[in-house]
């Protein structure tokens, strides 16, 4: 039953992206700005899905600690379900991605102009300043910056390594830094089909102190996601 209810859940999540994606195209021509209007319907119809579906709901803390305007959230990555519960949290949502998802077929071509941030995760120096740039331009319009500082999906109770990107953000932008935690792995896995029923936690956390060095900043990330360790 639980495979069943899964599979129905990715008829809906699958099912509405391609719909809607098409349906964004056209926004795209017409209504440029209301492309994140299409996404966040997307995340929400998803949402739902995974409650009737699967029995997943939301329980979500420290939202006082959201500013109105442009901010960083840094968002621990456990499951597909983070980019959904992230749509859906934040007014102005622009999410750092991996430039291959550019590849994928009507959705890739939305994420640029939707104003997500893509990032070359092999390209050094030079990626890393486009991505500043990209989301110093972002925060300054009032936007939310989401990038998972572990850079991929990591297993729920597992360690991740965190890349520098989150700490040369930090040090650039002039916006609070929020770290959030999550446990959404223990519902829907890494690369898991199917899913299990239950809360997904996901904590908002007071901003990091401005003025950290960059070392600090992924020790502060670090504690917080994984507990006290190496």
């Amino acid at each position: 039953m639980r495979l069943l209810r899964s599979a129905a859940f990715n008829l809906i999540m699958f099912g509405s992206g391609a719909a809607l994606s098409l349906y964004g195209l056209a926004v795209a021509l017409v209504a440029p700005g209301r492309i994140m209007d299409v996404a966040r319907l997307w995340a929400r119809i998803c949402l739902w899905g995974l409650r009737v579906c699967n029995g997943i709901t939301l329980n979500v803390t420290g939202r006082e600690h959201l500013p109105a305007g442009g901010a960083v959230i840094a968002a621990q990555h456990q499951s597909a379900l983070d980019i959904l519960a992230w749509l859906a949290l934040l007014p102005h949502p622009a999410f750092v991605f991996k430039q291959e998802l550019k590849r994928i077929p009507f959705f890739g071509q939305l994420l640029e102009p939707a104003g997500m941030i893509p990032v070359n995760r092999g390209g050094g120096a030079p990626a890393l300043r486009a991505m500043v740039d990209g989301a110093m331009a972002a925060v300054q319009a009032g936007r939310q910056v989401i990038i998972f500082p572990e850079g991929t999906r990591v297993a729920h109770g597992a360690r991740g390594q965190l890349r520098q990107g989150i700490a040369v953000l930090a040090e650039a932008v002039d916006v609070p830094i929020l770290p959030a935690t999550t446990d959404s792995g223990r519902r829907w896995g890494r690369k898991s089909f199917g899913k299990h029923p239950g809360p997904v936690r996901i904590d908002i956390h007071a901003p990091l102190p401005q003025g950290l060095p960059r070392e600090a900043v992924l020790t502060h990330l670090a504690a917080l996601y994984y507990g006290p360790g190496d």
